[in-house]
């Protein structure tokens, strides 16, 4: 191998995200907003472009117009040293059928990598929260010796049976075995109450990872996963190693945010991440300009704050409010907001996530709510606040009482 080897970096983005309804109603899961102006997959490739990656291919599927948009207008890499953000949909090379698993997704796509011819492939997901310097995984890698690395993170064991675990050898990175969801697993040797979780991060030697997909799609029963397949075969050949995501040092990071990473593959744990977002001292701090999350520029205006027309004033504590917006005599709590969201005297959003271009009419309340885009709170109208009232009128309430109100909807009293 080259002292100094070729990457190349794909990006799983084919989620269907059905645990996110109805916010993948008319989205792929990575194109979902997130944070006011970003969208889920711009924390992914943020990763692998602050990590020095230039070659970078994003595997599409599932309604993926609104996405595949998004990265060819925000990623735009210059050509001169062969910088490219590409999403590529699925081709169909292999037959008239769709991505089986995401191991299929990259056997589908092999023409990519030989095309590219790199020594090394990272494979992420691209619908986590997280920041992570790859170029240190790399180099635990090669340094393993391993054929393949599988990143992981530190995990209360209470939530073992939520992740795929990784058993690691005493003394050793090397992985012993992959767990699927344990319900008893050991914890850690120096945190018994942890375990290391799969973050769906990888990294192979290309030749080792043709050869693992390539086999893998000659088994008829295989689910034909990344991490259900393709992982447990580099394990049962002993050329498997874990990288422990607490060793990854990213410029910026704090002893409050250093490790942090969310699967928002829920509406609950997608709520609990904004949250995140909006303390003094957050969890994740999207202010951190030594490892900046890259996304679209949105040509507006600043955020404003005004009286309304009897003059009343507002509030705004502990929240996040996108460019374009406009809160007049509005009282706003614990709550993110996107860009272009108008809300009116009286009104009051407590504890909510308002995606782009929402409507909050004079008098409404939206409380412990997620708004898609567009949606329109008429006036004296209410969200979140009586749960048979949500269910009634079709919103989806999770039972944390987390109402969703779908792209668009017009909520009357």
């Amino acid at each position: 191998m080259a002292t100094s080897p070729k990457i190349f970096g794909i990006v799983l983005a084919g989620g269907e995200g059905k645990r996110l309804m109805p916010l993948t109603a008319d989205r792929a899961k990575p194109a979902v907003p997130f944070g006011g102006q970003y969208r889920l997959i711009d924390f992914a490739i943020s990763n692998l472009i602050n990590s020095g990656l230039r070659q970078i291919v994003v595997l599409t599927q599932y309604k993926s117009h609104s996405l595949d948009r998004h990265i060819s207008q925000t990623w735009r890499m210059s050509p001169m040293l062969s910088s490219y953000v590409a999403s590529v949909p699925a081709q169909q090379r292999l037959g008239k059928r769709w991505f089986s698993g995401s191991a299929d997704a990259i056997l589908q796509s092999m023409n990519l990598i030989i095309d590219e011819q790199p020594d090394i492939v990272i494979v992420i997901g691209a619908d986590h929260v997280y920041r992570m310097d790859f170029r240190q995984m790399l180099d635990a890698h090669i340094a393993s010796g391993a054929r393949a690395t599988v990143a992981g993170i530190r995990q209360p064991i209470a939530l073992a049976n939520q992740f795929g675990v990784i058993d690691v050898e005493p003394d050793s990175t090397r992985i012993r075995e992959f767990l699927e969801k344990p319900q008893n697993p050991n914890g850690l040797a120096d945190a018994p109450h942890e375990v290391l979780a799969s973050m769906g991060n990888y990294i192979f030697d290309t030749d080792a990872l043709i050869e693992a997909v390539e086999a893998d799609g000659e088994i008829p029963t295989s689910n034909h996963d990344m991490g259900g397949d393709i992982v447990p075969y580099f394990v049962n050949r002993g050329e498997a190693s874990v990288y422990d995501m607490k060793l990854n040092e990213v410029p910026g990071s704090t002893d409050r945010d250093r490790s942090y990473w969310r699967d928002v593959g829920t509406i609950d744990s997608f709520f609990d991440a904004h949250m995140d977002l909006i303390s003094t001292l957050p969890i994740f701090n999207l202010y951190n300009t030594d490892w900046p999350i890259h996304s679209q520029t949105v040509n507006s205006p600043p955020a404003k704050f005004v009286r309304d027309s009897v003059g009343r004033i507002g509030t705004a504590i502990d929240s996040v409010v996108s460019l374009g917006s406009v809160l007049s005599g509005t009282h706003l709590e614990r709550s993110v907001v996107g860009p272009w969201t108008l809300a009116a005297g009286g009104s009051t959003i407590t504890d909510a996530v308002l995606f782009d271009h929402v409507r909050v009419g004079p008098g409404a309340r939206v409380h412990r709510a997620i708004l898609d885009k567009n949606v329109v709170v008429a006036d004296g109208a209410t969200i979140g606040v009586d749960r048979a009232h949500d269910l009634e009128r079709g919103f989806t309430v999770t039972d944390s009482g987390i109402t969703v109100v779908g792209k668009g909807v017009v909520v009357d009293r």
